[in-house]
């Protein structure tokens, strides 16, 4: 009798929501701080350990994980990042602890890392000067480290900027005289093939130029080179254009390590990916994802407003009223690469193919729009967060005071009037809380993009200098396949594993900024029209 009162009282419902509700907020929090222990050391200058070996080799680098042998009591093994992938074809290298005879961390030891291969551990031997080597020091060195940045810079600028430009300017030629030619011919339109060609050929001469000035810097990046002896004695010949950047971990101080801490971070965040996306920064995929998911929300928001309104103020419960209703519960339901699939089908293959033909004619067969791309992309998800927005407008319809519309349709207004004056904007915050709902799920999805335009590389991103400036017919990078394709698709997994962590990290902080400008907008707009029940 005693367990029936209490539970009539409600109090152990009570206690069993919020238990729940603690342990899911540990769960999360719990994730959150596992990825992040995970994912940001990646970026720490960790220390290089020697081990002298007792059948007289030595191994060189970082210790990354110090655990039991299985199957062995009592003993150790330790995991070290060796690097020099190029040498000894693996990042890693598990050492039986029993086999160790002698352990140090030289001061000297130095970690390169590398526009190719990943790091190298070692020692600088010098720089080689044709058959010789002539002694160098890290300071020596710095130097022509920042040389090699800026012929690096320079060898960018000229193949993405000027020789791009060229190509860029060839190509539109190039389909301006091949919709001429396929046009009636007349005086006018010879006139302006052989001006067209005239253009052409100033430009390939040009771009031969340009060739020319890029192949003498890459030339020059050949010209320097340093030596580094590795841990078992051998030398290794590292041109200076090849290091991103060289330092002594085993040096540096803590206000050191933290100064580079935060640099590598900033790089991680700014710069663009390397090494099959393995190494550099992840720019291109944050980019992506942020201006995919603005482009979703433009798209989603009118359609799901209407469609609620439709629903909420002017049907009746008739048949096809509940047709439509039960048409977007079920969307809710359907497996994300069936929008995938309907998305290559409706807007790449009919729309977009559609569009090619009218459009751009002249570049068939090398499709425009009908090809994968972040417009369709960003409409495919638009359908599929459709029933979040459908469901909170109507609730934010339904929870306008009925007093405010008699008051309008009081003073005269129509019914279109009072929606456009009074619901929409009284709906407004429960609007955007649907939109906070269908960007979260948007930026996570990947099985849809897969299909529809996202991609490994980008070579350039959807917004640049050349008219008309947003080209939402490119492909593009998201940070969700991202994680997909270092995770399970790197040729080293285990190397890219850091990777993986912190590109989620980044994916979790970009869903939380953008969620957290709409909350902001919600929440003014709440104080606005405080006499709404939201």
């Amino acid at each position: 009798m005693y367990i029936k009162k209490v539970f009539k009282t409600g109090s152990p419902y009570i206690w069993l929501s919020g238990g729940t509700l603690t342990i899911s907020l540990l769960m999360i929090f719990g994730l959150i701080t596992l990825i992040m222990i995970k994912g940001l050391g990646i970026f720490w200058p960790h220390n290089i350990t020697r081990l002298m070996l007792n059948d007289n080799s030595v191994v060189l680098g970082e210790v990354a994980k110090v655990e039991p042998i299985p199957n062995n009591k009592g003993s150790y093994r330790t995991k070290l990042k060796v690097g020099n992938r190029d040498i000894y074809g693996m990042d890693f290298r598990w050492v039986d602890n029993s086999r160790i005879i002698y352990q140090d961390s030289p001061i000297t030891a130095l970690t390169i890392e590398r526009r190719e291969w990943g790091n190298m551990y070692g020692f600088l031997k010098g720089m080689k000067h044709d058959n010789t080597v002539e002694p160098l020091s890290l300071d020596d060195l710095k130097p022509l480290l920042k040389e090699s940045k800026t012929l690096y810079k320079s060898i960018r600028h000229t193949e993405k900027k000027e020789i791009g430009k060229i190509n860029h300017k060839m190509e539109k030629l190039r389909l301006a005289l091949k919709s001429l030619e396929s046009a009636p011919q007349s005086d006018n339109a010879i006139e302006e093939i052989g001006s067209i060609n005239t253009k052409v050929e100033t430009l390939e001469r040009l771009y031969t130029e340009k060739v020319d000035t890029l192949t003498n810097l890459y030339a020059s990046t050949k010209e320097k080179e340093v030596v580094i002896e590795l841990a078992d004695g051998r030398e290794e010949t590292l041109s200076i254009f090849q290091i991103v950047r060289i330092y002594e971990p085993n040096h540096m101080g803590i206000y050191a390590k933290s100064r580079f801490y935060v640099l590598k971070f900033w790089e991680f965040v700014s710069a663009e990916p390397r090494e099959a996306n393995t190494e550099g920064g992840v720019f291109p995929a944050i980019f992506g994802t942020v201006i995919m998911v603005l482009i979703m929300s433009l798209a989603v928001t009118p359609l799901g407003v209407i469609t609620a309104v439709f629903l909420r103020e002017y049907t009746s419960d008739n048949i096809f009223s509940r047709i439509v209703r039960i048409s977007v519960n079920n969307l809710a339901g359907v497996p994300s690469i069936v929008f995938g699939v309907f998305g290559l089908g409706f807007f790449i293959y009919f729309i977009g193919g559609g569009i090619d033909k009218l459009f751009y004619s002249e570049a068939l067969p090398t499709p425009t729009f009908g090809t994968g791309g972040i417009l369709w992309a960003s409409l495919t998800l638009a359908l599929l967060t459709v029933p979040v927005v459908v469901v909170a407008t109507e609730e934010g319809i339904s929870s306008v005071p009925n007093s405010l519309k008699e008051a309008s349709y009081g003073l005269g207004a129509t019914k279109f009037e009072t929606l456009w004056r009074i619901t929409l904007p009284q709906a407004t915050p429960g609007i955007l809380t649907g939109m906070i709902l269908a960007m979260a799920r948007a930026a996570g999805e990947v099985a849809p993009l897969m299909i529809t335009g996202v991609v490994k590389l980008a070579p350039s991103l959807p917004l640049d200098s050349y008219s008309p400036f947003i080209h939402l017919e490119r492909k593009f990078m998201h940070l969700g396949f991202h994680i997909y394709d270092v995770g399970f698709q790197s040729p080293n997994v285990e190397a890219a594993l850091p990777m993986v962590y912190t590109t989620t990290l980044i994916l979790i902080l970009t869903v939380l900024v953008l969620n957290l400008v709409a909350i902001i907008a919600r929440n003014k707009l709440r104080k606005k029209y405080a006499t709404s029940a939201l």
